[in-house]
């Protein structure tokens, strides 16, 4: 599958007329718990040439190529997740945390050390208490729940509660915060569970487990109290973000192979030693 992948990344920067500097997989497959039929959900960030940001009109921001049942492929440009990461977006720092990655530059190498100024706790803790408020109202409360529902309000809850005790984004993989916040009564339930979930079809039902709501029942509320006495925090400044975007616009006038690259390296070198030797001969 990596390889369809990495061929249909390619096939999308061709298509496009884009580059695309960092890839990589969200959803079930990067949190730590695929079904065996788990799809495969690729994110992505790309930059298009210099002339298309100068546009008067509204220009699309987004690509969306849902490919077949088990590959769902999107992404944003590069001006938008700029944009979100100036507003503490959660979904990029989950896709920057990823750890599976299909595709990365150097523009990773600039952005990774200025993203932490940009997370805000009270953001995160918002936007993962509503998911798990509103997946937990959705699914959890018939009699019959989906198992991987179960860890579709788990994981907010113990990314809340993870921000709460570091002041710092969540991890990713599911196991590391069950780990660090899921109470230790909780966790033997929870582990079979998860193995539940890792071995059968994702359409897999269960009886409503009693114990695992009422715990997301006081959870929930005691989140709530928390969040709301949290302080905010003061926004991150903007110069730097101005920065990078107009470093990666000058980096990326047109996607190269890396042999190109190699090879226009060498044309330079080349050309700076035949100036040199010309202006020594007269």
């Amino acid at each position: 599958m990596k390889d369809l992948i990495l061929q249909k990344i390619a096939e999308i920067e061709k298509e496009e007329n884009i580059r695309i500097l960092h890839a990589v997989e969200s959803g079930s497959r990067a949190w730590g718990f695929p079904s065996p039929d788990s799809d495969y959900d690729v994110r992505f960030i790309y930059v298009r040439p210099p002339e298309f940001y100068l546009k008067l009109e509204k220009t699309r921001d987004v690509i969306e190529l849902p490919i077949n049942d088990m590959l769902d492929i999107n992404g944003w440009d590069l001006k938008k997740t700029l944009q979100l990461l100036h507003s503490s977006n959660p979904t990029l720092f989950e896709w920057m945390s990823s750890p599976i990655v299909y595709r990365q530059t150097e523009f990773i190498d600039q952005l990774l050390p200025i993203m932490d100024a940009y997370f805000s706790c009270k953001s995160g803790l918002y936007h993962y208490l509503s998911m798990a408020e509103r997946n937990y109202k959705e699914f959890l409360l018939g009699d019959m729940a989906k198992v991987k529902k179960y860890f579709y309000v788990l994981r907010p809850i113990l990314a809340c509660k993870w921000i709460l005790r570091t002041s710092k984004k969540p991890p990713m993989l599911f196991s590391e915060l069950a780990d660090a916040e899921l109470d230790e009564a909780l966790k033997p339930t929870i582990d079979r569970l998860l193995d539940l979930k890792m071995n059968a079809p994702e359409i897999k039902e269960v009886p409503r487990i009693i114990e695992i709501n009422q715990y997301i029942d006081r959870t929930i509320e005691d989140l709530k109290v928390q969040i709301a006495a949290f302080p905010a925090e003061h926004r991150a400044d903007w110069a730097p973000l101005n920065q990078l975007f107009l470093q990666t616009l000058l980096d990326s006038t047109t996607p190269v192979s890396e042999d190109e690259r190699i090879d226009l390296a060498a044309e330079s070198v080349l050309r700076r030693y035949r100036s040199a030797f010309e202006e020594l001969a007269k």
